[in-house]
C-alpha cells in the first residue's frame, strides 16, 4: 500500500501565496498541491515557465501545470486542506460563489493577516460565522516571516495556531523545511489579532520615518506598540500568553523594521505626503494595515481599550489629520 498523500489547495496568487507554494513543495511530506489564481495570464505563464510573473518571480514552481487553475470550486473540491491566502479586503469577493457545504469536512488554513472590512472580523471568526467552519477545523499561520526571505531560503519561523493541537502539528509537518521552522500555539484569537495590529504599527513606523523621526523614537514607538497590543488581545481573548513570543513581539519587530514590509513602506509614503490613493497605486500591493485600522477602530468601540498609536494611524488615514501633527502628539504621550 502506498503512502497516503495529503491534498492541499492554496488560494491566492500574491507573494505570500507563492512563498506558501514554495514551502509546501520543498517539504518532503507526500502531498498533492493545487493552486487557484484569478489571473489567467499568470496561470498560463506559470504552466509554461514555472515562475509567477508577478510575485517572487525568481522562485521555481514545482506544481503540475494541470493543478493550477482559475476554477475555484474545482480546486477546493479536490483538496482535504484549503490554505487561504488572498488579502483580507478581498476574501468575501474571492469566496462569493463558494457555499458552506463546499468547505464541509475540510481543514481550513488561513495565512491571511488582516480583518474582513464591513464585517470587522478576524478571518477565523468570519469563516466560522459565514461558512460554518468549526474552530477545531481551523488553523492560522502567522509570522514572523516575510515572503521575500522565504524566496531566498533565509531561515524563517512560522507560528501555527489551532484549537486542535494535533491539527496544528499536521500542518506544521507539511511546511517544515531546512529553512522553515514552526512553533505551535493554541491561541487563534491572539495570533490573528497580533497579526492585524502589527500591520497597523508598521504603518505608524513608516509614517514616523516619513516625517523625519529617527531610530530613537522608533524604538519608543515599538516599545509602546507591544504594550498596546497586549492590552487589546488580553481584552478580546483573556488567556495566559507570553507577549514576548515570536507570534506577537517577533512578528511586530520584523514588520515594523524590515525593508520588505509593505505596511511600513505604505506608512513612509503617507508620512512623506502621498495621499492614500496615490500610495496604493504606486505600491501596486495591498497594505493590510490600511483596512485593518478602520475595522479595529470599530471593534474597539466594544472593548474601549486605550490604543493611542492605532488611533493616530486611524486619524491620519481616515480623518485626514496631519501626519506631522499626529506623530508630534504621540511623541508627547508615549513613554
Amino acid at each position: 500500500m502506498g503512502i497516503l498523500e495529503n491534498k492541499i489547495a492554496v488560494i491566492g496568487g500574491g507573494s505570500w501565496a507563492t512563498a506558501n507554494i514554495k514551502m509546501l513543495s520543498d517539504n518532503d511530506t507526500p502531498k498533492e498541491i493545487f493552486w487557484w489564481m484569478r489571473d489567467e495570464s499568470a496561470i498560463k505563464h506559470l504552466q509554461k515557465f514555472k515562475h509567477n510573473p508577478n510575485y517572487l518571480s525568481s522562485v521555481e514552481i514545482n506544481v503540475p501545470p494541470k493543478n493550477i487553475s482559475f476554477d475555484l470550486k474545482s480546486v477546493i473540491k479536490k483538496a482535504d486542506y484549503v490554505l487561504l491566502n488572498v488579502p483580507a479586503a478581498f476574501i468575501k469577493h474571492a469566496l462569493k460563489d463558494i457555499s458552506p457545504a463546499e468547505f464541509e469536512g475540510k481543514k481550513i488554513i488561513s495565512a491571511i493577516k488582516g480583518m474582513v472590512p464591513d464585517n470587522n472580523q478576524i478571518i477565523g471568526e468570519f469563516l466560522n460565522q459565514s461558512y460554518n467552519i468549526p474552530f477545531e477545523n481551523l488553523v492560522v499561520i502567522s509570522g514572523p516571516c516575510h515572503a521575500e526571505e522565504v524566496a531566498l531560503e533565509k531561515l524563517s519561523y512560522l507560528t501555527i495556531a489551532s484549537g486542535d493541537p494535533s491539527l496544528a502539528e499536521e500542518v506544521a509537518g507539511m511546511i517544515n523545511t531546512r529553512y522553515i521552522k514552526t512553533i505551535l500555539s493554541d491561541d487563534i484569537y491572539g495570533t490573528e489579532y497580533a497579526a492585524v495590529l502589527k500591520n497597523i504599527y508598521a504603518v505608524a513606523s513608516g509614517i514616523c520615518h516619513g516625517v523625519g523621526y529617527g531610530d530613537n523614537f522608533q524604538a519608543v514607538l515599538i516599545s509602546n506598540a507591544i504594550r498596546e497590543l497586549k492590552r487589546f488581545v488580553d481584552a478580546v481573548h483573556p488567556i495566559e500568553r507570553d507577549i514576548k513570543e515570536s507570534a506577537y513581539l517577533g512578528d511586530l519587530l520584523v514588520t515594523a523594521y524590515s525593508q520588505f514590509s509593505r505596511n511600513r513602506t505604505f506608512g513612509n509614503m503617507i508620512g512623506k505626503g502621498y495621499t492614500v490613493k496615490s500610495a496604493q497605486l504606486e505600491m501596486n500591493m495591498i497594505a493590510e494595515g490600511y483596512y485593518a485600522v478602520n475595522s479595529l477602530h470599530e471593534v474597539n468601540k466594544i472593548y474601549n481599550v486605550s490604543l493611542p498609536i492605532c488611533q493616530a494611524v486611524y486619524a491620519i488615514l481616515y480623518e485626514k489629520k496631519s501626519p506631522v501633527q499626529e506623530m508630534h502628539r504621540l511623541s508627547e504621550i508615549l513613554c
